[in-house]
């Protein structure tokens, strides 16, 4: 039995982003990176023996099984259209699209034409965030109560289309209506822009899920700190997991009273034991790459459909909606939401 030709894939886009891409691509099993295309990269920003092209066209010329859109999320709607009129599977950075109208456009695309299509919120394949879902969906926390994030550090000169809600908090977002199998039913939100840029740089915004779980996120590009942090806390303690180093710990509610009558009432609950689990740590990019990839080939793979990132960009929306009115809002049920 002959073995399986690799599937041939091209990429859109040789930015940051791109250049992992690429990396990840041509060292991916089962798969050949047959062209890059991209109007202005220089032939030397591909890896070696990797062509770089200007155009889509050029690129679906070399024939490709599919494609990975890394191109700025002005240019996604426009790019993927493209695509999925010449029938070519694709896998598009997040966010998937600048507005929810713009996301819906590109969904209808591939659902009519029966291709496999998937959005690169990297954090669902994070080793920490991986582990931390599998215990939740086991039941190790008991009841979920909320989930904090903090997503800072300084100014990525990568960004120049977006401001800090689509480029970050996307990703809080995203992570956490899938670590609780929830959507958002409502935010309020703040946001300030103080580096000189048309976008805001810095965002708090707060949020209800359905099933009742609140959550905080904090993110912003005015920090020398660099964190990425999700906390979630339920009936049996609480998890925090590092995403910058993969690590993931959890703070047990203690199992002994507190024999100290006024630290009892004021802590609420007694510290018990703090475990770091020991995780095997994989490139979340290149896990991000196999799950796409065994998509394509029709395997069951959990990628992040279409329709999740769309309710991504729908809370996006919120929360800008949000800080400029001052006023919660409500995702009201029938409008795609963020949901797992």
């Amino acid at each position: 039995m002959s073995a399986r030709k690799p599937l041939r894939a091209g990429l859109i886009g040789l930015g940051s982003m791109g250049r992992n891409h690429a990396r990840v691509l041509n060292s991916l099993e089962g798969v050949e990176l047959v062209a890059v295309a991209d109007p202005v990269a220089g032939a030397d920003s591909a890896p070696a023996g990797v062509p770089v092209v200007r155009t889509v066209d050029e690129l679906v010329a070399k024939g490709i099984d599919y494609a990975v859109v890394a191109c700025p999320t002005a240019l996604h709607e426009e790019v993927a259209l493209d695509l999925a009129g010449r029938g070519v599977h694709t896998l598009i950075e997040k966010p998937i699209a600048p507005s929810v109208e713009s996301a819906e456009t590109i969904g209808r695309a591939f659902r009519e034409r029966g291709l496999v299509a998937g959005v690169g919120h990297i954090e669902r394949f994070n080793p920490a965030l991986r582990e931390l879902r599998a215990r939740l969906e086991r039941g190790e926390l008991g009841d979920v109560y909320q989930v904090v994030t903090r997503r800072q550090g300084p100014f990525p000169a990568r960004i120049a289309d977006v401001g800090v809600v689509y480029d970050l908090a996307t990703h809080d977002i995203d992570l956490t209506a899938w670590l609780t199998s929830s959507r958002y039913e409502s935010v309020n939100s703040a946001t300030v822009s103080r580096s000189g840029r048309p976008y805001e740089d810095m965002v708090a915004f707060v949020g209800h899920l359905s099933g009742g779980v609140v959550t905080s996120h904090l993110v912003n590009w005015l920090s020398p700190l660099k964190e990425r942090v999700t906390i979630v806390t339920g009936e049996h303690g609480c998890f925090v997991a590092d995403t910058l180093t993969a690590d993931l710990w959890f703070y047990a509610n203690g199992s002994q009273p507190t024999e100290w009558e006024g630290l009892r009432q004021f802590r609420g609950v007694s510290e018990g034991n703090v475990t770091r689990y020991a995780i095997v740590k994989r490139e979340p990019l290149l896990v991000e790459h196999e799950t796409f990839r065994d998509a394509v080939l029709g395997k069951e793979a959990d990628i992040v459909t279409l329709e999740q990132a769309t309710g991504t960009v729908a809370v996006a929306e919120a929360v800008l909606s949000a800080a400029r009115s001052r006023t919660a809002v409500d995702l009201t049920p029938g409008r795609p939401l963020a949901s797992v």
